[in-house]
């Protein structure tokens, strides 16, 4: 007989950095591979724009992973899927068909890294109580952005290097897919022998749905759920705009209103100081809802991940380069973003909660992932329509709508809260 939370310290660090790596991979990663391949940035932004699809439509197909099979057997087998697709990437860069090969396989691989999602947060919700789903949401996090800077900052550090070698680019990025590749199937290979059977235990009472509709019917059944949607879509209404436009509106020069950081400069600055930060206000999330219960921390949090946006206004309207403010500032968003998205993610965990909580999760974070695409999509046009200043009022305003739908949700006062003394 299994019991939840065994050997939670090992598996949930692996699962989420697996979860990670191969998103980092197919949504940054292939741009900056595609552009040093030669790639014209038309062709760039169509196709791969295209590759996130299968994560605003994962809710679609989640209802197999609840019906078929475990998610054990799932996760695993998507994450093999997807380093197998890496390395036949790197294999085939130096190919004269590389660019249509290259792009099957990143669509193979998010497909894979969707449903790997779907399998992996089912796992998690089965695998630990719920008062430890709470405490691990900030070591989720952690090892979620720690290979996203491996995909989009280690990764890219080794090619160029490999650049500075090699004559050949093709080769450059062959040698850096493969070896991302092999890292993925490092990893798969360790949560093969890290992830206990749950699902095989008598300990766990496992529900599935008999039918794939079933899936869908109840979720939109549950009481409230269509204010509980409407909160998950505006919750990051403001964030998501800022999220777009922060980077260029350090990188861009005075004379359209931005502060003229360099690349380094603005890498160094959130790869590094907002990377800590970010981590600290996660972990103290999940630590204060498992000890406080996620009541009483909802309304700070949704003020942490919101309240940072007026001090990007304050850095348009002023026009200050002080590299102490600007990191201040990104010190502040980076913190609150990681304090503020962890009682979102505890709250999606309550509105999976009852049967077919896997796929319920999924179609929750589906509209997760649309109240975050819909806004980005629009954020660039609105931007260059009132400025930076303007925008990042404009953010502030945007945010205001989550704070309203927040008096109207409706979830136990102590869910998250540990039982134990």
């Amino acid at each position: 007989m299994i019991k939840k939370n065994k050997w939670a310290w090992v598996w949930v660090p692996t699962l989420y950095y697996a979860q990670g790596l191969p998103y980092a991979l197919v949504v940054t990663l292939s741009v900056i591979m595609y552009k040093q391949l030669g790639i014209s940035n038309s062709d760039i932004g169509l196709y791969t724009s295209f590759l996130y699809l299968p994560w605003v439509l994962k809710p679609l197909w989640s209802p197999f992973v609840d019906i078929f099979s475990t998610k054990r057997k799932w996760l695993t087998g998507m994450q093999l899927l997807g380093s197998l697709a890496a390395l036949i990437i790197g294999f085939t860069l130096p190919t004269n068909q590389f660019f249509i090969t290259s792009l099957a396989c990143f669509w193979v691989m998010a497909f894979a890294s969707a449903t790997n999602d779907i399998a992996t947060d089912g796992y998690y919700m089965i695998g630990l109580t719920e008062e430890k789903q709470s405490f691990f949401v900030g070591m989720r996090s952690i090892c979620y952005k720690l290979a996203s800077i491996t995909g989009q900052g280690l990764l890219i550090i080794l090619a160029g290097f490999l650049e500075s070698k090699l004559d050949d680019n093709a080769k450059v990025w062959s040698y850096t897919m493969i070896c991302a590749g092999s890292l993925m199937l490092l990893m798969t290979i360790a949560n093969f022998f890290a992830t206990p059977k749950f699902e095989s235990s008598n300990a766990i009472v496992l529900e599935k749905p008999k039918k794939f509709l079933d899936v869908f019917t109840s979720f939109f059944k549950k009481p409230g759920i269509g204010i509980a949607l409407s909160f998950i879509l505006f919750f990051r209404l403001g964030e998501s705009q800022l999220l777009k436009i922060a980077s260029p509106f350090l990188l861009d020069s005075p004379d359209v209103g931005g502060l003229d950081f360099s690349t380094s400069e603005v890498g160094t600055i959130y790869g590094t100081i907002g990377v800590i930060f970010l981590t600290i206000g996660g972990v103290l999330g999940g630590i204060l809802i498992s000890k406080q219960g996620l009541k009483k921390w909802m309304l700070p949090m949704l003020i942490a991940l919101n309240a940072p946006n007026a001090l990007y206004a304050i850095l348009a309207l002023t026009g200050t380069t002080n590299i102490f403010a600007v990191t201040g500032t990104v010190i502040v968003e980076q913190f609150g973003y990681g304090f503020g998205i962890s009682g979102f993610m505890v709250y999606l965990i309550y509105v999976a909660e009852g049967n077919s909580k896997t796929s319920h999760y999924a179609i929750a974070t589906g509209f997760m992932a649309l109240g975050m695409m819909l806004p980005g999509l629009i954020s660039g046009f609105i931007q260059e329509y009132l400025g930076y200043t303007g925008f990042f009022i404009w953010v502030v305003l945007a945010s205001l709508p989550a704070f309203f739908i927040l008096k109207y949700i409706k979830y136990p006062a102590n869910f998250g809260k540990s039982n134990q003394k």
